[in-house]
């Protein structure tokens, strides 16, 4: 019975196939030749078409699954819930109104020329006397610094679009500054003052060719160099007397005011080297308050005497006993030495002391005689002019002037004659032994010793030293 069943079941699937075959016939005649029977009767499987078939399934499959299972699991994840949020209240900080900025007062800044007045600045602005004695009404005591202006001070001006002043700015001293309004109801003044401080500077200098030039390349200032000069003037003749290779150490002050430079301050301490000869000169404030330079023993750098009373060009005439005399034609002694400068030169006493003559000499011109002391005179010949007011009798300071040069008296040239005369007897101001100062009193020669010399020597020592140093070391110039 179970045979019968088996054998309706196989013959059930047979005509099942045939139909199949019958209805799909093209497509088993055209893959008649598959087949995974492994036996020797049937051709082994041949990969052509079939190959194309079966990558492009696989590549279909697998970018289905690219695409859907994201999906899927996009579609799977459970929707996202709302965030919560809370408001805060905020307090704002208060708006302050922002002032308009002040106007900024466009202030006009000139610098006095040589030979201007104030009167010729105020005019150069296109303003009048009336302006100029209004800004002299209303600086009240600071205007005493506007009596005597000098070539490079500083005025500023402010001035309306009407062209009319409005304001006027000027150094009352050198730290505080006078500051007039003339733009409100009344005039004002008020007193600006400075930021004021010293700094100190170092310097050292070789003579190559000049003191200034030495000092220009040292980093000084013109003005500086001749404070320098003015100092060592009573030992060094820096026209005369200096040699190629002298050579100077400074430690002085520079001023500066609000952060700018303003100008030079003093020298401390300065060291000369002139022919070998050491000089040195010290600031020091005396008993008295007033301050002065002293050398290392504490004399005075400033001598009873200057060595030469005039800035000169050249000696013309040396002392001499016996010359022939330029206009007279015939020998005779030449008592003084002849500095050669040009017309209206400014001629300087030597010294403190009392003028014993003053008028016209027969050969020396105009003529002035300065008692020094009981032994001591010096005279000055051939000069244009006298200053005015000057006599007879009248004490003169040291360094003063009393003339000026010219070309009177017997007189090729524009020049001063000057004698040194001890006892009525003339003598070479080149060479004569001047007299000495005396020191400091033994207090104050201790303190200066102790508080100046002591640790300004050092520091020049050993700033000496650095340069010697440094010129060992430098390599050798092998300039050919």
């Amino acid at each position: 019975m179970a045979e019968e069943k088996q054998g309706t079941r196989q013959g059930r699937k047979l005509a099942i196939c045939r139909k199949a075959q019958r209805r799909h016939s093209h497509f088993y005649e055209r893959c008649s030749h598959w087949s995974f029977n492994r036996s020797g009767e049937v051709e082994p499987i041949h990969w052509h078409r079939e190959r194309f078939v079966l990558a492009g399934t696989a590549l279909l499959i697998t970018l289905l699954s690219g695409f859907i299972m994201p999906a899927w699991a996009s579609a799977m994840r459970p929707a996202p819930s709302a965030e919560a949020h809370s408001v805060l209240p905020l307090a704002l900080p208060k708006v302050i109104p922002v002032a308009s900025a002040a106007a900024v007062d466009d202030w006009q800044v000139v610098r006095v020329q040589p030979g201007q007045t104030l009167s010729d600045i105020f005019n150069a602005r296109g303003l009048g006397m009336a302006d100029l004695q209004e800004v002299m009404d209303a600086a009240g005591s600071a205007k005493s610094a506007l009596h005597n202006i000098r070539p490079g001070q500083e005025f500023d001006f402010l001035i309306g679009s009407d062209g009319s002043l409005n304001g006027f700015r000027f150094d009352q001293d050198q730290a505080s500054r006078a500051i007039i309004r003339l733009d409100g109801a009344q005039p004002t003044v008020s007193i600006q003052h400075r930021d004021m401080d010293m700094r100190e500077q170092v310097a050292h200098g070789v003579i190559r060719s000049s003191l200034y030039a030495a000092g220009d390349q040292a980093g000084m200032d013109a003005a500086m160099v001749g404070k320098l000069a003015d100092l060592f003037k009573y030992d060094v003749d820096f026209v005369q007397d200096l040699r190629l290779g002298d050579s100077f150490t400074v430690i002085y002050n520079d001023i500066y005011r609000d952060g700018v430079r303003y100008g030079e301050g003093d020298i401390l301490a300065a060291e000369f080297i002139n022919q070998g000869k050491r000089y040195t000169a010290y600031r020091f404030k005396k008993a008295d308050g007033a301050y002065g330079w002293f050398s290392e023993d504490g004399r005075p750098i400033q001598k009873s005497f200057l060595r030469i009373p005039v800035d000169f060009t050249r000696i013309s005439s040396t002392f001499s006993v016996a010359r022939m005399h330029p206009i007279l034609g015939r020998m005779r002694a030449h008592k003084g030495v002849d500095y050669a400068a040009p017309s209206g030169t400014p001629i300087h006493a030597a010294g403190d002391g009392v003028i014993k003559y003053h008028g016209w000499e027969r050969g020396y011109g105009n003529f002035v005689v300065i008692q020094h002391s009981g032994t001591i005179s010096t005279a000055y010949g051939h000069m244009s002019r006298f200053v005015k007011g000057q006599h007879v009798g009248e004490r003169v300071r040291q360094g003063e002037v009393i003339g000026y040069v010219g070309m009177t008296g017997l007189a090729t040239g524009p020049h001063l004659h000057y004698e040194f005369r001890v006892n009525g007897s003339q003598r070479n101001p080149q060479t004569v032994t001047l007299p000495q100062p005396q020191p400091l009193p033994a207090a104050q020669l201790a303190r200066f010793k102790a508080q100046v010399v002591k640790p300004q020597l050092a520091r020049l020592t050993e700033l000496d030293a650095r340069i010697q140093l440094a010129r060992t070391n430098a390599p050798a110039n092998n300039d050919n």
